[in-house]
This record gives structure tokens, sequence and C-alpha cells, in this order.
């Protein structure tokens, strides 16, 4: 193999990369905004409850607390909507998968102990699916394949409910038959190679423990690990999360790098809503799909500042004696204290120092999951330009209650002033009505647009519309798809108010008009949102 072909391979793998951690980093941009706000509300009752301000008893505390915590607890159900979203699927299906794994019903099992169900004969692994990452990942990815195939061969005047009955029929049980268990199956191999490690040498555990641990959150597999922890300490001081407790202080290190290095105001107020809940509370999801998954860098820092530290942790003999997340506010759940604070402190000025000094930016300097916004939602943006020249006018003023309600999705209507439609996007003619009063072009990005000319001129049965493309044809921005003789319609009685609307807006976070009154044939009207 010569050295273009290595480097060619390299290309495709890093490429692949890219898309899994542009997927995973998509999946979670729309909510990090209300996962910091949970995160600080966390960090603020630890703090309250710590000073003796606060009963954790109380109902203040009890609401507040859920509160902080709903979105972690439900974090199935939230990514179940937003990676759907990303992979251009049914969100409320993705959501309900996700909730399926949190339904009263089925989470009894657990708390009643049941020790095994069936389903259709074949054994369940029970676990618990709240706050994990990994089975709805990989559950609505394949949901996502699903769903393109039931679009080409289901009939599709009943897609609408067909789609998401075999959709949740097939994956809601391959979720808790497959899927779960592997993360279960995953986290015990993981424990059992940390124990046997750690019998081996504390340096060598911690060292990949504290490498490792980032990792394992990202997949939410270090769940799996935690319950060997807590077993561990009905039999004393537990030395897991006593080195793992490294990795998130090298977490909360390459974030204040970010910060103090960033000229960028949304990115450094991302960076200290990170940092905040995770100095007090341990909770560092904010850093971890905020900034990590953001700049790939940074995760080569993190894996060395916290290989590091979790070495000395483990060296030294660091264990936890109570069950808490690794932050300043529990260091005294952690023993010997002064030998604590060397290792995670050590990975922490360590993580600092690598991202401050070596920079955190990818080489391309293309963030992989799109531009901050003010709002601290990262988002995909897919502009559409306008078909028509003419004077727009909202939707909700349109006579077709249909269209005005949005039913059929969100846009804007126009008042044509010539005859004449283009390509909104670069794409594919999907929708040529017979009578050529509407056409449908689906974008490269996946949005569907439709074009509806007049009111009721349905009735002229292709009557003085004359269509230049046929459905299936491949068009550019810009091309000429239709014309319509303006003088002869209107003569006829037909309003041609035209209504412009996304279709699936449904799969969009939001669908914005960018422009109002008069508009020109490709100045940009509508975005949409993921």
């Amino acid at each position: 193999m010569n050295d273009q072909q290595v480097a060619k391979n390299e290309e495709i793998k890093e490429s692949v990369m890219n898309k899994i951690l542009g997927v995973i980093g998509g999946s979670f941009a729309p909510i990090l905004g209300v996962l910091a706000g949970s995160g600080l509300l966390s960090a603020l009752l630890a703090v309250l409850t710590m000073l003796g301000w606060m009963s954790t008893e109380s109902g203040t505390y009890a609401i507040l607390s859920a509160a902080g915590h709903a979105v972690f607890y439900f974090l199935p159900i939230f990514l179940g909507i937003t990676l759907s979203i990303k992979l251009g699927a049914n969100a409320y299906v993705g959501g309900t998968i996700g909730a399926s794994l949190l339904e009263p019903h089925f989470t009894k099992l657990m708390a009643e102990g049941t020790e095994q169900i069936n389903f259709a004969g074949i054994p369940v692994v029970l676990m618990s699916y709240s706050s994990t990452v990994f089975p709805i990942l990989i559950a609505v990815s394949i949901y996502a394949l699903l769903d393109k195939l039931l679009k080409k061969v289901i009939y599709k005047d009943i897609q609408m409910f067909i789609n998401p009955l075999i959709s949740l029929v097939l994956i809601v049980p391959l979720t808790v038959l497959v899927f779960g268990p592997i993360g279960v199956y995953a986290g015990e191999g993981i424990g059992m190679g940390i124990e046997f490690l750690s019998s081996k040498s504390g340096f060598l555990t911690g060292a990949v423990l504290g490498a490792a641990w980032t990792f394992l959150t990202l997949l939410g597999l270090h769940w799996a690990v935690i319950p060997i922890a807590i077993a561990n300490l009905a039999f004393g001081p537990d030395p897991i999360i006593g080195m793992a407790a490294a990795a998130p202080f090298a977490q909360i290190g390459m974030a204040l790098g970010v910060l103090l290095k960033t000229k960028d105001k949304d990115l450094k107020t991302l960076a200290s809503s990170g940092i905040i809940p995770g100095a007090l509370a341990g909770t560092t999801e904010i850093i971890n799909y905020g900034i990590l998954l953001r700049y790939r860098k940074t995760m080569i820092y993190v894996a060395v500042a916290g290989a590091v530290g979790g070495a000395i942790n483990g060296a030294l003999g660091v264990k936890m004696s109570v069950f808490s997340l690794p932050s300043f506010l529990s260091i005294p759940a952690f023993t010997p204290i002064a030998y604590y604070l060397i290792g995670t402190m050590t990975a922490l000025v360590l993580g600092l120092i690598l991202t401050y000094v070596l920079g955190y930016e990818n080489k391309n300097k293309t963030p992989l999951m799109g531009n901050y916004e003010s709002n601290l939602i990262s988002v995909i943006k897919e502009t559409i330009t306008s078909p028509l020249s003419g004077e727009i006018i909202p939707l909700s003023q349109f006579s077709d209650s249909l269209f005005a309600s949005e039913t059929v999705g969100k846009g804007v209507t126009i008042e044509p002033e010539k005859g004449e439609v283009f390509s909104p996007v670069d794409g594919v003619v999907t929708t040529l009505f017979p009578t050529k009063h509407a056409i449908g072009v689906t974008s490269e990005g996946g949005a569907e647009i439709l074009i509806f000319i007049g009111i009721d001129t349905i009735k002229l049965n292709g009557e003085y519309f004359t269509a230049l493309v046929n459905q299936g044809d491949k068009v550019r921005q810009g091309d000429l798809l239709l014309m319509f003789d303006m003088e002869e319609i209107k003569a006829a009685g037909y309003p041609l108010t035209t209504p412009v609307v996304i279709t699936n807006s449904n799969q969009y976070l939001d669908v914005k008009i960018l422009k109002s009154g008069t508009i020109k044939v490709k100045e940009e009207l509508l975005t949409v949102i993921v």
C-alpha cells in the first residue's frame, strides 16, 4: 500500500469519526442550554444544603431538585428527539422510543426487584435507562435507517400512522433486548477489567481509568461502572471513583484553558457555564458535549491530564469513602484528602496548561457542531431562497385554513408579480401535480418545500400552467421550474397568492422567515434550523 492510499484511508477514517462525533454533538447541541441551567441549579442546591440554609427534607428542596435533575433523568427522551431531527427521522417517534424506556409500568419492574421478564419468549435483561446515552443513540440510529426504508415501501397516504407503528413495535423491543444489554455487558466488562488492573497496579489502573473515564461518560457507559463502586462501599472505601475523579477535574481544567484563551464571547459564556456546575456539583455534561465534542484536540488534553492525575491517585491509594460525584464540594468524601487534592489538582492544572499552550481549535477551524448562537444552542441552518418575486404576506392571512393553521407546514405566502417559479434550493423535484399548479422540491439537506400557486387553481386542470421540469429531476437553486399566465388565471377568477411552505417542518426546531415586504427571486426567504 503506497503513501497516497494510506493517507486516503486515514482521511476516510477521520471523516467517519467526524461524522460520528458530529451526530453525537449535534444531538446534544439543542439541549446544552437546559443542561447548563439544570447543572447550575443543582450546584446552587448543593451549596445551600452544605451551608445549612436549606434542608434536603424540605418541599422546596424536593421541587427545585426535581427541576435540576429532570433533564438528566429523562435524557433518553430528549436525545431521542434531537437525534431523530439530526438524522432526518420523526422526532416524536424518537422521543417516544426514549420515553418507553422510562415508562412507569416498565421501570416499576426494576423497583420491585423483578429478576427477569420475557418478550415473546426471549428473556429481557432489566436495567435502568434513566440518564443513559448509549442505548438511545443506537436505537434511534437504527430507527432512522428503518424510517427511510419505510418511506420507500409504505404507501404515502398511510405513512403517518403505519411508519410510527412499525418503528415502535420493532425498535423498542430491540432496545431492551439488544441495545440496553450491550451497555450492561460493556459496563460489566469494563468493571472486571478495572478490578483486574487494580489488583496488579494502582498506578496503571489509575492512568487507564483517568484517561478513559471521559470517553465512558460521553457514551453514558460510566453509569454501568458506578454500581461496582457503590458495591465496593459496602466493604470499605472504593478505589474506582478515587482514581476516576481525575477525569472531571481534567475536563474542568480544559474548560478553564478555553475560557482564558478564547476571544469568542459565546464560547466564554459556554465554558464558564460548564465550569461552575462541574466544579460545584460534578456535572460536566456541558463541558463534554459543548466543548469536548466540538474541539477534538481537547480530547487528547483531557485524556493525558486525566491519566496523569488518575495514576497519581492510584499510586497514592486514593479512595472514595462516601458515594459522591467528584467536585470541590465533595472533597471530604475522599481519603486521604491531601493525596486526592494532589492528583485532582494536577489533572486540572495540566488540562488547563495543555489547552492554553497548545490551543483548542481543530486544524480546519470548523466546529463539529456548527456556530454558537447567543442562546448557547449550536444550530445547523439551511437557507431557502424565494421561488417568486412579489409581496410577502403572512401565512396566517391565507384564506385556506389548512395552510393558515400551518397544518401543511410553516412558511409564507407570496403575491407574485411575475408568472415564473424558480427552484429555491439545490435538490430534486419530488412532487409535480398533474395540474401543474403545485410543485415540491426536496433540498440536498432534506427540507421539503411546497410551492402552491394560487387558490383553487387546481380547477383549471393545468390550463395556463407550463412545467419545465419533471418529477425526479435534479435542479439547482435558481433553475426555472414552472411558468404560468397571470393575466389569464386572474381573468378566470382565481387569486394567485402562493404559499411557500416547508412540509416537514415538524422535523426542525424552527423555520424562520428572513424577510418581509417585497422580495425578488433568489433572495433569502426562509431558514430551517436543526
